[in-house]
């Protein structure tokens, strides 16, 4: 049992919060432990991880939950996994491990994605059924790959007709799934955003007309930024390819001011990481600091990866009766986004972390 007295966000306002029995309540707890600090924040949320991907693709469960760990020690207390090539249940059932909301495997086509992460259908018109699956066996959400270099091409290209994508986001709906897309360059955007898609992963290819679409429809964008920063490098690997090489490279140029320009369209945006491959686990506050350099609010930022992301995933903060899923700080996160790197405690399903 603990209190901690301290500025609650969002709302601001200074209160006591007391935890028993995993929970929060405003009900004073006899005998409960106060636990210093000043600003009380609801854990953070990694809204696109990989908790099970590791730099040569699959990881065992052993090492997927190490991962997990190294997210919870730098605050990231629910993960949406976002695709995993793995089963993360077992995950789940860790006390000691960030919640997890799975979106089970990718869906793409053969050599259309990285090796062994999704799978791979035979033919586009099999994508419905697919998503059906999907959508059964996980979390409520679906994960497509919505781009990827297209070889005969030399270039990033579509891998599903707009047709089907239109079925296979209706089949989700009907099943009260979600489902989001990787897509990197334009040639997909149409598709998808016209297929009622309800989040698009990164994004890096969005104009300003579609940003303006995304707000309208409520499509939600989790832009990646600190994995865009890894586009120069796929470049140079990418001798093969010049066009690929040269449009990753404009890419990753023009992101800031995508982002910038979702912000003044009020697109939702939200924090991932995409922690996993070529990104280490435990930064996400690296998103969230990116995120502000790109146009968002040192408040929105944050929100964007705590209480904003909770509401979409359809997690709760702190309010009563919630899980105890919090940070507490001793300065006030919102006016220096490095606070968000020395937390004092970290209360996972009220236990003390730290």
């Amino acid at each position: 049992m603990y209190h901690i007295r301290g500025v609650v966000l969002p709302d601001g306002e200074e209160r006591d919060v007391w935890i028993k029995d995993g929970r929060i309540t405003f009900e004073p707890v006899e005998e409960a432990r106060t636990l210093d600090g000043a600003f009380v924040v609801p854990g953070l949320v990694d809204a696109h991880c990989h908790p099970g991907i590791g730099e040569n693709g699959p990881t065992t469960l052993e090492e997927a939950c190490a991962q997990a760990i190294r997210d919870r020690d730098a605050g990231t207390l629910l993960i949406r996994d976002c695709g995993l090539p793995i089963d993360a249940r077992p995950l789940q059932s860790r006390a000691d491990l960030p919640r997890i909301i799975r979106s089970g495997r990718h869906l793409a086509l053969p050599k259309r994605y990285l090796r062994g992460y999704a799978i791979e259908l035979s033919h586009p018109d099999e994508l419905p059924a697919a998503v059906a699956a999907q959508a059964e066996d996980g979390d409520g959400w679906v994960k497509l790959v919505g781009d990827w270099i297209d070889r005969s091409v030399g270039d990033l290209a579509p891998l599903w007709p707009d047709d089907v994508l239109a079925e296979a986001v209706r089949v989700a709906h009907e099943a009260g799934a979600r489902v989001t897309a990787h897509v990197f360059g334009e040639a997909a955007l149409p598709g998808l955003i016209a297929a009622g898609i309800d989040c698009l992963e990164h994004g890096t290819g969005l104009s300003s007309d579609q940003l303006a679409e995304l707000a309208r429809k409520g499509i939600a964008l989790v832009p990646t930024l600190i994995n865009i920063d890894n586009f120069p490098a796929i470049a140079d690997s990418a001798v093969r390819y010049p066009t690929y090489a040269a449009h990753m490279r404009a890419l990753h140029a023009g992101v800031t001011d995508m982002v910038g320009a979702a912000v003044d369209a009020g697109v939702a945006i939200y924090a991932g990481s995409d922690a996993g491959g070529m990104v280490e686990h435990g930064r996400l506050v690296d998103e969230i600091e990116a995120l502000h350099k790109a146009g968002l609010s040192k408040e929105r930022a944050l929100a964007s990866a705590s209480w904003a992301a909770r509401d979409w995933l359809g997690v709760e903060g702190i309010v009563e009766g919630a899980s105890a899923d919090l940070l507490v700080f001793d300065s006030d996160p919102r006016e220096d986004l490095a606070v968000l790197r020395r937390p004092r405690h970290i209360v996972l399903r009220g236990v003390l972390i730290n």
